[in-house]
């Protein structure tokens, strides 16, 4: 089981990205990638990488970003 807690401010974004958490992005309400890990930021996008050439964009203002914490 993960704990999710929900990244908003830049301090956030740089700690999960330090920590290579996993994190889990939802936008409308649906789930629209998960495990990857944040590779950069700005405040614009978020970008994640899920594997070796695996990247997506996320828009910041659209979606909501969550860090997976194991138990």
């Amino acid at each position: 089981m993960a704990i999710q807690r929900r990244l908003t401010t830049d301090a956030d974004f740089e700690e999960a990205m330090t920590r290579q958490l996993g994190i889990r992005v939802f936008r409308d309400d649906q789930i629209v990638d998960s495990g990857g890990v944040i590779i950069r930021f700005d405040e614009n996008t978020i970008i994640i990488q899920s594997g070796v050439g695996d990247f997506a964009y996320h828009p910041r203002a659209l979606c909501e970003f969550f860090e997976l914490k194991k138990r």
